[in-house]
């Protein structure tokens, strides 16, 4: 689990291609602690296990299936990312509860200056946009924000200064691609309620079966 502060940016050092994807990436500055093989990183949103590791650099293997729901296949090297470690027991729980399992890639249609901020309007499709909430989080690339404006097939999160500095959004321009992962309360939420609706009864909410397991015949 991780919270969606970023505690780092890396850079891409190598993408090889083999029987499977493997990245390799350096951090861009020592961590606080070393890393350990085995380990759960979240590299622009997405959980990934460090296979090998030494001083800030690591390697990960990157299922089909990552590749498919986010943009890790595309990294190339000398990109940018951002970087955060597994939550663990005792730590600060800042952000929101953030997974590492990326739902869907949006795009940034917009990056408008707002004071000294930025607002970002990032087009995330109906689906991903009706398991969120105006006011509830969202994870942009791994970053927890805050949705500003919520339409449809859109939203918008504002950038603070930080978030400018200290993430890869920062550079982020209209036409570029970011991964998307919704509040898991959302999600479970969502599918609560479809699950009631399927199994709601016709109607009428009168039937012979009802009427007998309600005691009534």
């Amino acid at each position: 689990m991780f919270t969606g502060l970023i505690q780092r940016k890396g850079t891409v050092k190598r993408v090889s291609r083999g029987a499977g994807l493997v990245v390799e990436i350096l951090a861009d500055e020592p961590w606080e602690r070393p890393l350990e093989k085995g380990e759960s990183v979240a590299v622009d949103g997405v959980c990934l296990t460090v296979a090998s590791c030494s001083g800030s650099r690591f390697t990960a293997d990157v299922l089909k299936e990552t590749e498919s729901r986010s943009g890790i296949g595309d990294l190339l090297p000398g990109a940018k990312v951002n970087l955060e470690r597994a939550l663990r027991a005792g730590d600060s729980m800042g952000g929101h509860i953030v997974q590492g399992h990326v739902d869907c890639r949006g795009e940034i249609e917009a990056k408008t200056p707002k004071g000294r901020d930025f607002t970002l309007r990032i087009k995330c499709g109906r689906v991903f946009a009706s398991q969120s909430v105006l006011k509830g989080s969202v994870t942009i690339d791994g970053t927890s924000l805050t949705i500003t404006e919520l339409g449809e097939d859109y939203l918008c999160v504002d950038l603070i200064p930080v978030t400018v500095r200290d993430t890869t959004l920062g550079g982020k321009r209209p036409g570029d691609k970011v991964n998307l992962e919704s509040d898991v309360i959302g999600k479970y939420v969502t599918s609560s309620v479809a699950t009631c609706r399927d199994q709601a009864p016709s109607s009428s909410g009168l039937t012979e079966e009802a009427l007998s397991a309600a005691g009534f015949l």
